[in-house]
Order: C-alpha cells, then sequence, then structure tokens
C-alpha cells in the first residue's frame, strides 16, 4: 500500500524547515522566509504541511512585527484548512502575503522533481 502524499512529503518539507530553522539562528530573517516559501510550494497539497507551514510564516510575521504579513497568513490559514482537501490551492503558489492567495506559479525544478518523487511514491 501506498503512503499518503502527506506522507511521502514530509522528508521534504522537514528539510526545508530545518534550513528555516538555521536560517533563523544565523539572523537571516529573508532567507528564513525563503525557506517557508520552498517548504509551501513542497507541501500545498498535503492539508498537514499547508497549515502547519502557513502557522510559520504567522509566527515569522509576529516575530518580525509585519502586520501585513500576520494578516495575510490568517487568511490563509483558514483557507489552506478548508480548501487543501478539495485541491483548491494555486500550484506553485509560494505562501507569502507578497501574492495574492489565489495565484498560480511556476514551480522551480528542484522543487517539482520532489513533488513528482512524493507523488509517485518512488
Amino acid at each position: 500500500m501506498q503512503r499518503r502524499f502527506s506522507e511521502r512529503v514530509a522528508p521534504y518539507v522537514e528539510s526545508e524547515l530545518a534550513n528555516v530553522a538555521q536560517a533563523r539562528f544565523a539572523g537571516d530573517t529573508q532567507l528564513e522566509f525563503v525557506h517557508l516559501e520552498r517548504a509551501h510550494v513542497i507541501g500545498q497539497e498535503s492539508t498537514y504541511w499547508h497549515v502547519k507551514v502557513h502557522v510559520l510564516m504567522l509566527h515569522w510575521a509576529v516575530r518580525n512585527h509585519s502586520v501585513r504579513e500576520a494578516l495575510g497568513q490568517l487568511f490563509r490559514i483558514v483557507g489552506a484548512a478548508t480548501k487543501t482537501a478539495f485541491g483548491l490551492v494555486p500550484q506553485g503558489n509560494t505562501g507569502g502575503a507578497n501574492v495574492s492567495p489565489f495565484k498560480k506559479m511556476p514551480i522551480a525544478p528542484d522543487l517539482a522533481a520532489l513533488i513528482q518523487k512524493a507523488k509517485s511514491g518512488v
């Protein structure tokens, strides 16, 4: 029996989240958010990972005193929790408040390969 996408994609999302922690430790808030965006793209088809990454983006916004980002993440958390299971996610969207939550975006080749690997169960 194939494992669910959520389980198969976990190592790839967790790898990006480890990079988030390293960037935070180094004090590089911009790089920290880049890795949150990458984690979002990889895990956005899993309700669990989609919501978790948006919650982490909300924490980032609060720590960095970004009201705009925090409000955007509150909206996106609700959307991720209620729409992901129905496949209503804009592929490739990076998840930050700097882009429309409905905009499809190109997926970086390295991330597309990880997503495909998780989908195929390889």
